[in-house]
């Protein structure tokens, strides 16, 4: 398998630390607010990745963090007249049901930065123990000149960057950036070596990684926005550990609102998964956010979300029919490679072309179908549907209650109406009557196949 690997900037082939066995470590959610599609589309990404890594044969220990406590969360708690804890509390389900929505994988393991301060503190002791880090008046900085790769993974000069928010009077130099922050008034603090504090946003990762992965492991994933300065950071300050942590460097692309502008809640133009999934079947959003390259950029609009519903009705309605007609019959030579498809994955998560080859099949066996051929027909469903469990869209085992929506009776219903109407005008030797309503049926995206078993029907 060959991966993008955003330190080197060239796809390179993922090289395991021990045969058969992939560590991930993901960049989970910060859980100040409610999610939006844009975390939705970080959550799918990396779940193409986890699956097709398991269908491949691997065992995967997926690690994806959950950051409960950040100036984030406390400024809205306080805000919200609620503690820091249940607001924190209220949104990590939020997200797990948000992710159990769209059918994202559970994690190996989800650990909480709150849960892991023990670890956190230890790794900020060596840094300060070998002189890569340094106490100021309560709060711990790394001193980023410490590091002679820093810049490596978001491809920068040191000289040209500037870090953020903490009290630049504290540091040694303004590159360096906080791995513990000192008790604020009504902020929540645990005992250190340096005073009661509480970590600051880049060494959760490091500690956690470690905890779970070890010193070095496979892959670390997230989004393209975490490059700089939070993976930068988590790079560096590892490395001044005499880590090795991450071998490859995997980074996806964002969900844009109109007009290519970021999707957050400060800008306020995101898009939040309990009303996306008022307006669009699961299974439709899955698709929508799913089936792009992963290290593309997806601006959010209805036209995507009716692309993919047309798109993946038509996948659906293919499974259904060709299941119906092919019951026990014995599978002969399928009309689409499986071979295709996986050369496709394994190229740097090409979802776009196995995406194809699945649409290929759908074609191929909407043919087989029309023409009668079931051995063929079996064994181009068996195949279609193999490919669809990997990106998690088998409407039979994965979506078995969704499909078009929850008016898809309602709609197979309709269109038997009309077949039965058009069977009685072909009877009275009503060609136009009969005629007429295929076209209209044609016309709403409705293809009739007059076949030896009777009349079918299929999106196009």
């Amino acid at each position: 398998m060959r991966l993008y690997d955003t330190r080197t900037r060239v796809v390179r082939p993922l090289q395991l630390q021990r045969e058969g066995h992939v560590g991930i470590y993901v960049c989970g959610p910060t859980v100040q607010a409610r999610p939006h599609v844009g975390h939705l589309r970080s959550a799918v990404a990396l779940d193409v990745l986890h699956r097709w890594l398991l269908a491949s044969g691997l065992e995967v220990t997926f690690v994806r963090n959950v950051t409960d406590v950040d100036d984030k969360i406390i400024n809205d708690a306080q805000a919200n007249g609620e503690p820091w804890w249940a607001l924190s509390t209220r949104m990590t389900r939020a997200f797990t049901q948000a992710y159990d929505s769209v059918h994202v994988l559970p994690p190996t393991v989800e650990p909480r930065v709150t849960g892991h301060i023990p670890q956190i503190i230890a790794l900020i002791e060596l840094l300060v123990a070998n002189g890569t880090a340094y106490a100021s008046e309560g709060d711990v900085y790394l001193s980023v000149r410490s590091v002679p790769t820093y810049g490596e993974i978001s491809n920068q000069n040191p000289d040209a960057l500037r870090q953020g928010a903490a009290d630049a009077s504290l540091k040694r130099d303004p590159l360096d950036f906080a791995l513990w922050k000192s008790a604020k008034p009504d902020e929540p603090s645990w005992p250190s070596p340096w005073g009661p504090g509480r970590p600051g946003w880049h060494i959760e990762c490091s500690a956690m990684a470690v905890e779970y992965l070890g010193t070095t492991f496979d892959l670390h994933g997230g989004g393209l926005d975490l490059v700089f300065p939070h993976h930068e950071n988590e790079n560096a300050q590892s490395t001044a550990a005499g880590h090795g942590f991450a071998r490859h460097w995997l980074h996806h692309g964002l969900i844009t609102a109109a007009g290519g502008e970021k999707m957050s809640k400060s800008l306020g133009n995101s898009v939040l998964v309990t009303d996306a999934l008022e307006a669009t079947p699961p299974a439709v959003l899955r698709y929508a956010l799913g089936t792009s390259h992963y290290r593309s950029t997806v601006e959010w609009s209805d036209t995507v979300l009716s692309e993919s519903a047309a798109a993946y009705a038509r996948i659906e309605t293919f499974v259904r029919n060709a299941t119906e007609a092919v019951a026990g019959v014995e599978p002969g030579e399928s009309k689409v490679s499986w071979e295709e498809f996986a050369a496709a994955m394994d190229d740097d998560l090409n979802v776009s072309s196995a995406l194809a080859t699945i649409h290929n099949g759908v074609r191929a066996g909407n043919a087989l179908l029309a023409a009668g051929e079931l051995p063929a027909l079996a064994a181009t469903l068996a195949e279609v549907r193999r490919m669809l469990a990997v990106l998690c869209l088998d409407p039979v085992t994965d979506w078995p209650t969704s499909g078009s929506s929850e008016l898809t009776p309602v709609v197979d219903a309709l269109v038997q109406l009309a077949v039965e109407a058009r069977a009685d005008a072909r009877e009275r030797k009503d060609w136009t009557q009969a005629d007429a309503l295929r076209d209209r049926l044609a016309a709403a995206g409705i293809t009739l196949e007059d076949t030896a078993g009777g009349v079918r029907w299929r999106l196009t």
